[in-house]
């Protein structure tokens, strides 16, 4: 009875094999079924019918299978693996940022005390005060002290790692404070006039492309493609009423793993710009001239955890003027350049103009994505874009 018990066992082992190559199971279970089919078949065989049918038998620990302990030192080796450094971001604020990302910002500006503000029709357009015609604002005299604010919405996206296209839409708010006296107006009205505090509205579109040269994690070197365009209306002061082209090169460099230093180089090229003061067969052509920059910025975090950075930083812009006039007052008897005084203004050459600002600030990242900078520009030279700026910021990268 019993050898015939076994046989039909064996058998069942057989189907059950044959099953199971079919319909395979986990590699536990297999191996606990047949060691449990395996103690009954030497039961059945030794006629020892005490074997508990309903007791699971301890599994097995397969070779090749990790066990717990196996899976926790897996775990260990995989997290002691230093991932490789990534640059936390650019922690400048008016430096361009060499690093190709996608990324949007919010920035705003305020500025303070532009006593030149058509020089090379770099800000806005020639001023038409001098009743020349020409495409800028028709103020009572050229303005000696102008407030503005700008408000600029940015965009950029990045297809590839090393190539990015961007777009940035500025909205701009001035406020003249003073004017020149011109021979229409010796003494000019200088208190703040309500209509002239309204000039507002879109400003001169910029759009571009990035492409990094070189790139590792702790150096980037790219190169900066922008276009303006004539989007202002430039009668208000919004705009230039020119395009302009505005390549540079973009350098950040991590010196250690607080210590980085950003760096940009280029020149602003406007393309057409106004005619200048015209007087009888005499012509001041070339109003817009272009205008080379440079700046440098290192930076420090003080604060370099996981998810909050904080790094102060100190940056130092130039600009330097390579050709183009500006507008200045007649009065008293000035080196203005030939045939241009008409009625009311005086064109002088503005090449050779140097300006320099000192600006400082702090950028504080939160996450891998959030960014805010906040900082401060004074200007260190006699002649001046603004002589203060503020200037705040927000960054998403995604």
């Amino acid at each position: 009875m019993m050898k015939r018990a076994a046989l039909v066992l064996m058998i069942l082992l057989s189907i059950m094999a044959s099953a199971q190559a079919t319909y395979p199971r986990p590699l536990k279970n297999d191996l606990a079924s047949g060691d449990f089919a395996m103690q009954l078949g030497k039961a059945l065989a030794n006629g020892d019918a005490s074997v508990d049918s309903d007791a699971t038998p301890e599994p097995l620990s397969p070779v090749g299978l990790d066990t717990p302990a196996q899976e926790k030192n897996g775990q260990s080796t995989k997290s002691s693996e230093k991932p490789k450094p990534k640059i936390p971001g650019s922690m400048v604020g008016y430096i361009d940022d060499a690093i190709v990302g996608s990324q949007v910002r919010i920035r705003f500006d305020a500025g303070f005390h532009d006593s030149a503000p058509d020089r090379a029709e770099y800000f806005y357009a020639q001023c038409s005060c001098n009743g020349t015609g020409a495409p800028g604002p028709n103020f009572p005299g050229a303005s000696s002290n102008i407030n503005f604010q700008q408000l600029y919405f940015q965009a950029e996206y990045a297809p590839v790692s090393r190539f990015s296209i961007f777009t940035e839409v500025p909205f701009r708010w001035i406020e003249p404070r003073s004017f020149l006296p011109n021979s229409f107006n010796p003494n000019p009205p200088q208190p703040e006039i309500p209509s002239l505090r309204t000039n507002s509205g879109i400003s001169d579109v910029r759009a571009g492309i990035k492409l990094a040269l070189a790139a590792s994690s702790n150096h980037w070197l790219t190169l900066q493609l922008k276009a303006y365009f004539p989007t202002g209306d430039s009668s208000r002061g919004l705009g230039t009423d020119h395009y302009a082209v505005e390549p540079s090169l973009l350098y950040y460099q991590r010196l250690s793993q607080r210590w980085a230093v950003e760096s940009q180089i280029g020149d602003w090229h406007p393309i057409d710009g106004s005619m200048g003061s015209v007087v009888g067969s005499h012509a001041l052509t070339g109003f817009a001239g272009d205008v080379f920059f440079y700046g440098v910025g290192p930076s420090y975090q003080v604060i370099d955890r996981e998810h909050i950075k904080f790094a102060p930083v100190v940056e130092l812009f130039g600009w330097y003027v390579l050709g183009g006039l500006q507008t200045i007052s007649p009065f008293p008897s000035l080196n203005c350049a030939i045939g241009s005084v008409m009625n009311g203004g005086c064109s002088h050459d503005a090449s050779g103009t140097n300006i320099i600002n000192l600006k400082v600030g702090a950028r504080t990242s939160i996450g891998s994505r959030n960014s805010f900078y906040l900082g401060f520009g004074q200007a260190v030279t006699h002649s001046v874009w603004y002589e203060h700026i503020v200037r705040a910021e927000y960054r998403y990268s995604f």
